[in-house]
C-alpha cells in the first residue's frame, strides 16, 4: 500500500467513524442496551482468561520484561502475630510480549491524537486527554472471536502474513456468527501458539496482523474494541511510510482501543466444543489517570 493510498484509507475510515470522535471514540457504541444484550450471551457461566501470564524473563520480543520483587517476606520475621507478604511490581505497558490495552492517546499522527486532539497533551508527567481513565468504568460487551489459522487450516499465521477483510467475512460463515455494531472483535492469528510452540522470536520485527484494508470490516460493523494475540499490525508494515497502518487507523482514525498481545488457546476449545464464538466479555483497565494505556485481563464469560 503506497503512502497516499494509506492516506486516501486514513479519511475514508476517519469520516465512517465521525460518530466515534468523543472522549471514548468507539466505546460510545457499548449503550447499557447493549451491554444488557451481551449478558444474554451467558450461557453456563463458564469464565475463561483471555490474557497470556505476565513475564519478568527477557526474551528476543520482551528485552524490558516486568520488574516484580518482593518487599518483604513472612520468612524474614520469626516473631509470632501477624505478619505481611509485599511485593512491588512495575512494566513497559505497550511491549511485545504482555497483555494490554491501548488509549486513545497513544498514537500521534500528523501531530494530532484521536479526533485532533492536541500531541502536546501528552506531557512527561502523563496525559491530559484521550487517556485510559475513558475505560475507568470498564469495557463490557459482546465478544466474538474470529479464528483465521482455523479457516485456513493451519496452527498459525506465519510472521509477515496478513489478515483481510475477505478473512474476517470467511471466518464468519465458518464460525456462523456475525460480527454487529458495538462487538468487541478478537481476531487470532496463532501469535500466542507459534511462541509456545516454536519459542520467542524478534516479534517487533517480524509477525502475522490485520491488513491495513481489513478495518473497513470494522468501520461498517461499528466494531466498539478490536483485539488480537499479537499486535494486530504485522510486521513488517505493508503501507509505505507507516510502521503501524492498524494502529493508526484503528485508534488515531476511528478510536478503537486496541488490545494487544491476548491470548485464546484456553478460549478456543470451549468455543468449538459448545459451537459458538460469542460471549460477554469484561475489560477492566487499571485506573491509571493519565496513563496511554494498561495492563489488562480481559474476562469471556460464557
Amino acid at each position: 500500500m503506497t503512502e497516499d493510498e494509506f492516506r486516501a484509507l486514513y479519511r475514508h475510515l476517519r469520516s465512517c467513524a465521525a460518530w466515534a470522535a468523543g472522549d471514548r471514540g468507539a466505546l460510545t457504541a457499548l449503550t447499557p442496551a447493549r451491554v444488557a444484550a451481551a449478558a444474554r450471551e451467558v450461557r453456563t457461566g463458564r469464565t475463561v482468561t483471555l490474557a497470556a501470564p505476565v513475564e519478568t524473563r527477557p526474551g528476543p520480543d520482551n528485552p524490558e520484561p516486568a520488574r516484580h520483587r518482593m518487599i518483604g517476606q513472612p520468612g524474614e520475621d520469626t516473631s509470632d502475630g501477624l505478619q505481611f507478604a509485599t511485593d512491588s511490581f512495575a512494566m513497559n505497558v505497550h511491549g511485545d510480549a504482555d497483555s494490554h490495552i491501548d488509549a486513545l492517546c497513544h498514537v500521534i499522527y500528523d501531530g494530532t491524537l484521536h479526533g485532533g486532539a492536541a500531541a502536546s497533551s501528552v506531557t512527561a508527567d502523563g496525559a491530559t486527554a484521550l487517556s485510559i481513565e475513558a475505560a475507568r468504568d470498564g469495557i463490557l460487551g459482546r465478544g466474538v472471536l474470529l479464528d483465521i489459522p482455523r479457516l485456513r487450516g493451519v496452527p498459525w499465521l506465519e510472521p509477515g502474513d496478513h489478515v483481510t477483510a475477505d478473512d474476517l467475512t470467511a471466518a464468519e460463515a465458518a464460525q456462523h456468527v456475525r460480527v454487529a455494531e458495538g462487538d468487541l472483535l478478537f481476531v487470532r492469528v496463532g501469535h500466542r501458539r507459534r511462541r509456545t510452540e516454536l519459542g520467542a522470536w524478534h516479534a517487533a520485527h517480524e509477525r502475522a496482523g490485520l491488513h491495513p484494508s481489513a478495518l473497513e470490516f470494522l468501520a461498517e460493523r461499528r466494531v466498539a474494541v478490536l483485539g488480537g494475540d499479537g499486535n494486530n499490525d504485522t510486521a513488517p508494515s505493508s503501507s509505505e511510510g507507516v510502521d503501524f497502518p492498524v494502529h493508526v487507523l484503528a485508534i488515531h482514525a476511528m478510536g478503537v482501543h486496541l488490545l494487544d498481545y491476548l491470548q485464546f488457546e484456553d478460549l478456543v476449545p470451549i468455543c468449538e466444543a459448545e459451537g459458538r464464538w460469542s460471549f460477554l466479555c469484561v475489560v477492566a483497565p487499571l485506573r491509571l489517570a493519565d496513563a496511554t494505556g494498561s495492563p489488562v485481563n480481559p474476562i469471556a464469560v460464557l
